[in-house]
């Protein structure tokens, strides 16, 4: 730290306002600790959005949903409990009540999990580490003191919390007894984890400090996951878009189920197939968008938007500041652009009476429908084209595209993107 009376002049003596002494303790951000194994208080937390929480604690999906998409995300002191809805983990037609109980039915099903796997493949259940990592090594010793910790928790909470939990832990353990894992498949999954999870983005607060032990929480939700996941197992990428749930959440369990909850929809965009198919939706709506820059771009083949599928599978996670991706994260989780699922299939049994009318009635024109395939994720990738739309035609073949997609660091703010989105699609 630098000498304050290295000037050889006494110091001065200044006096503060107390107002502004407060306001600059409150900017200073807390110690970053590891997340907690669950968030036994959010359970009965409130959301203070307007009209979207009753009084029993239920809360209206379709409001809390068009809140988000109108208003561009929630505030960073609701995000926590909001995604906790907005991704599956609390039913939203639940009440607080019912939550405190659910929370303990998912906390010990995931212990359950966790510990399964735990004993039929041993050998993972700590990080090899080559020594060479100084930061994963004070990771490591800070994940074990929040073990401890919780070991203590647990050993003083009250009989009846604990017969109440044994209970739930026998229920668990009769649910998962005939889950069996192909531990050759499960170990090579376990490999690649620990070859991901210390790439994670350690810059982020959320790992500065004791925050480094989340890295290892990281490891044990993705495992966990692999392991009683076969069909998905692992792929790259996962440990970023866990990593986001993990930041948000700040407990161990509760991004273990949203994150689960979130896969069931997205899954699919981490197998080939997937990839595949999302690419020719981005091609097909920049052909409608902007002719001559598809044309460009495709040449003799699709292997040119490759490029989008990163931005694609992490929901623009590299392509934003860490805050705005964030937020457009949750804009593009309120699914089909503003409409939620059930005026999507409005709209969808909207289309089929139009086209039996068409049928019907040839004189008459069929009505223009609106292409659920475009989902809103495309039309923030078809954004951020057009906004970058000359650079892209400067690039002359598969390599200066490359070149540029590396070193892409959009200008323009995400409200400028969203802005763009607008304007493409209305």
């Amino acid at each position: 730290m630098e000498d304050l009376h290295s000037n050889g002049k006494p110091p001065v003596t200044v006096r503060e306002d107390p107002g502004s002494m407060s306001r600059q303790q409150a900017e200073i951000p807390p110690r970053r600790r590891v997340a907690a194994v669950s968030a036994a208080a959010l359970s009965a937390s409130r959301l203070t959005l307007p009209g979207v929480m009753d009084a029993e604690g239920r809360v209206d999906e379709s409001r809390l949903r068009m809140h988000i998409f109108k208003n561009g995300g929630v505030s960073p002191s609701e995000r926590g409990l909001a995604w906790r809805f907005l991704f599956g983990m609390y039913p939203c037609s639940s009440t607080a009540l019912e939550r405190s109980l659910l929370r303990e039915q998912l906390l010990v099903r995931y212990q359950v999990m966790k510990r399964k796997w735990q004993q039929c493949l041993p050998s993972a259940v700590r990080m090899q580490l080559n020594g060479t990592d100084a930061e994963l090594l004070a990771a490591v010793r800070y994940f074990d003191q929040r073990e401890a910790q919780t070991q203590q928790q647990d050993q003083d909470q009250s009989e009846e919390v604990k017969d109440r939990l044994a209970f739930l832990e026998l229920q668990a353990q009769i649910l998962f007894e005939r889950i069996t894992f192909d531990l050759e498949e499960l170990r090579e999954a376990t490999r690649i984890i620990d070859k991901d999870v210390p790439r994670t983005s350690r810059d982020l607060s959320f790992y500065q400090d004791e925050g480094l032990g989340n890295l290892l929480v990281l490891r044990d939700i993705l495992i966990t996951y692999a392991a009683f996941h076969p069909e998905v197992s692992y792929a790259q990428g996962m440990n970023d878009l866990c990593s986001r749930f993990l930041e948000v959440l700040d407990s161990e369990v509760d991004t273990f189920w949203s994150f689960s909850s979130y896969m069931e929809k997205f899954s699919r965009d981490f197998m080939a197939d997937g990839l595949h198919r999302k690419i020719e939706l981005e091609a097909a709506l920049l052909k409608e968008l902007d002719p001559p820059l598809y044309a460009h771009l495709v040449k003799d083949n699709m292997e040119s938007f490759t490029f989008c599928h990163r931005w694609l599978l992490l929901g623009f996670q590299r392509e934003f500041e860490h805050s705005d991706a964030l937020r457009l994260f949750e804009i593009l989780s309120c699914d089909h652009l503003e409409l939620i699922s059930q005026q999507v299939d409005r709209a969808r049994y909207q289309e089929r009476l139009d086209q039996k009318h068409y049928i019907e009635d040839r004189s008459e024109s069929p009505r223009q429908t609106f292409n659920t395939d475009f989902t809103f994720e495309l039309f923030i990738c078809a954004a951020i084209l057009l906004d970058n739309r000359e650079s892209l035609l400067r690039c002359q073949d598969d390599v200066q595209l490359i070149q540029f997609t590396s070193r892409f660091d959009p200008a323009a703010p995400v409200g400028h993107i969203l802005g763009m989105f607008v304007f493409s699609v209305y």
